[in-house]
């Protein structure tokens, strides 16, 4: 079999956008948005062109990264240039080969002869460590939202150049094209579904999934309530959402109060001791950030 690697050029972006969508499916979640990112990227000014890689086998492709420019703010407001990656995906055909490593230590000797000092990202440490990531905390780099003495063990980092960084620190921001399935569900709902039909499925492993009106965790596909054609909705629970509708006519009041009692259940799972009001007050934090509330 003979491996090459090239640029991606136009002709090939719904292939690899095939192929991305194949790599990701009922991965991290239930489906994927991966495909839909790199769809967008592109158009996006911090698309790296110069960086968007395939690997074929044979003449046929088999893998894919992109990458992004990004930056670390420093505490003056400064702004240090970096890059982030991803995604990156292989064929599950030809997946746990080589080639995923492979495929991201070509790209980032072409990220490092570009001038590129500094790449961060969110994964595993475990395999990325082996293309020289550290967690990010080491080098003094933070994430959004964490503390900044946290470790962040899925947030790592490199210095393509030594001692880019010279000592100064910051935090980073996942660039915002990252979460454009979440601010356009309708556009990405369309674009999903000129692909190849797929079954979504809840599954061991993926990102933790809620429910978005009353914030029950989704464990089974089960757990999960129903369109009105009869399909699974995974954005919501069988309590909640019932063949196309939900159950409970409302309000985000309403509903804090209702899952307020179910406190001693919260307890018992997270080793707090709240009371009831104090657990409605960690409720009206949390709400406004679900589908059903958000405004």
């Amino acid at each position: 079999m003979i491996i090459t690697i090239r640029n991606e050029q136009p002709a090939d972006y719904r292939e690899v956008e095939t192929l991305t969508r194949e790599a990701f499916w009922n991965v991290y979640r239930p489906g994927c948005i991966e495909h839909f990112v790199l769809h967008k990227f592109r158009q996006h000014p911090l698309f790296i062109a110069e960086l968007s890689f395939v690997m074929e086998a044979d003449g046929k492709i088999i893998g894919h990264v992109m990458f992004s420019k990004a930056a670390i703010i420093a505490a003056d407001g400064s702004e240090i240039p970096a890059c982030t990656f991803g995604p990156i995906s292989i064929h599950p055909a030809h997946q746990r080969k080589g080639y995923g490593l492979r495929l991201l230590n070509y790209s980032l000797q072409k990220a490092k002869e570009m001038g590129i000092g500094l790449l961060c990202m969110e994964s595993n440490i475990e395999f990325y460590k082996h293309a020289g990531f550290v967690v990010a905390s080491t080098l003094a780099i933070h994430y959004h939202g964490e503390a900044e003495d946290a470790e962040a063990p899925y947030f790592l980092a490199q210095e393509l150049s030594d001692g880019y960084l010279g000592g100064r620190t910051g935090t980073y921001h996942t660039p915002r094209p990252y979460f454009v399935a979440e601010g356009n569900p309708e556009e990405f709902a369309i674009f999903d579904a000129s692909f190849e039909r797929k079954e979504k499925h809840l599954a061991e492993g993926q990102l933790p999934q809620f429910c978005q009106c009353c914030g029950m965790p989704l464990r089974a596909d089960a757990d999960c309530g129903t369109e009105a054609d009869g399909s699974t909705c995974f954005d919501y629970c069988k309590f909640c959402y019932t063949d196309g509708h939900f159950v409970q006519q409302c309000s985000m009041e309403e509903m804090i109060d209702h899952c307020s009692q179910f406190v001693g259940e919260f307890n018992k799972h997270t080793g707090a001791s709240l009371t009831r009001e104090a657990y409605k007050m960690v409720l009206e934090g949390y709400f406004p950030t679900l589908k059903r509330w958000r405004k």
